[in-house]
């Protein structure tokens, strides 16, 4: 298949660039990049360097830049609150105005957390109202796009997974490392919804979306919307270890010391927009869970 159009990737050493620059690579000219190079198609940039930046994207001259890098640990952003503002807003100041300056699309991923979780689903169109400070850096970049970029792609995924044991810092892999280290009974809050998004189906459907010309503000989770806990009874079940593993039920405040950043009630989303345009070929949760635990671990 010939390439033709380029992709620039900022910040694509984690769970989601690993898919990206899997399923992207396959069509396109990639090039890569990531504080933390811990690939062979990864180049080092760290995005909050404007200099920097801009020499890099204006020698390769992309179709596309994105940034997809950014502090996601809530605990962190709430005690390290002026470098997550660096990270996860000013860079993104960065990436527009070298966006613009090249004339290429930006594709920025947000967050289903930018929302308050006081209503039960949310909407492409639904404004964010964040409540920690990870969702508020989130929540200002989109902002700032909206009034700043020239042509963009605000993308929000809800709970991630993918990445494998080495990439994989979320809910799941915290789950496998728990029962790989034979713990007979999984704490896990029943007081928290969301709707998984598994990064291989993301990356497919976010290049479906080019393919389309879009732009604009899109959801982009799987189908199927649920919870901590139902997550939780779908892996022991898959992995046959519902008899052997128990599951206690608990509230949020269980975890207080450990997880005291503020964390909406509700990040169910709903991808209204790609459902109206007949463009969300996005799977039902389980049957992603079931093929990435299937494909990345091994207990």
């Amino acid at each position: 298949m010939k390439k033709s159009k380029i992709i620039f990737v900022a910040g694509c050493g984690g769970m989601l660039g690993d898919s990206i620059y899997n399923v992207f690579n396959k069509e396109y000219h990639m090039h890569c990049t990531d504080i933390n190079v811990n690939e062979k198609w990864l180049k080092f940039l760290d995005f909050r360097n404007y200099t920097e930046y801009d020499n890099i994207v204006k020698n390769i001259k992309p179709d596309y830049l994105f940034h997809i890098g950014a502090y996601t640990d809530l605990e962190y952003c709430e005690l390290n609150k002026e470098d997550a503002l660096e990270t996860n807003f000013y860079s993104v100041k960065n990436a527009v105005k070298i966006a613009n300056n090249y004339n290429c699309q930006l594709i920025f991923i947000s967050s289903a957390g930018v929302f308050d979780g006081t209503k039960n689903t949310y909407y492409d169109e639904d404004l964010p109202i964040p409540i920690g400070h990870y969702a508020k850096t989130k929540a200002l970049s989109e902002e700032y796009i909206k009034k700043n970029s020239n042509n963009y792609l605000i993308i929000r995924p809800g709970w991630m997974m993918g990445g494998g044991p080495k990439k994989d810092k979320k809910f799941v892999n915290k789950i496998i490392k728990q029962i790989k280290n034979n713990i007979k009974t999984l704490n896990v809050v029943s007081d928290k919804l969301g709707t998984p998004t598994y990064t291989y189906d993301f990356a497919n459907n976010l290049k479906l979306i080019l393919r389309n010309n879009l732009n604009g503000v899109f959801n982009l989770v799987c189908e199927g919307q649920t919870s901590r806990l139902e997550v939780a009874h779908e892996i022991l079940n898959i992995l046959n270890l519902q008899q052997k593993i128990n599951i206690k039920e608990v509230e949020t405040n269980f975890f207080k010391n450990e997880y005291f950043a503020k964390r909406p009630f509700s990040e169910r989303l709903v991808n209204k927009k790609l459902n109206d345009l007949d463009l969300n070929i996005m799977r039902n949760w389980k049957i992603c869970l079931n093929e990435y635990l299937i494909n990345n671990f091994s207990l």
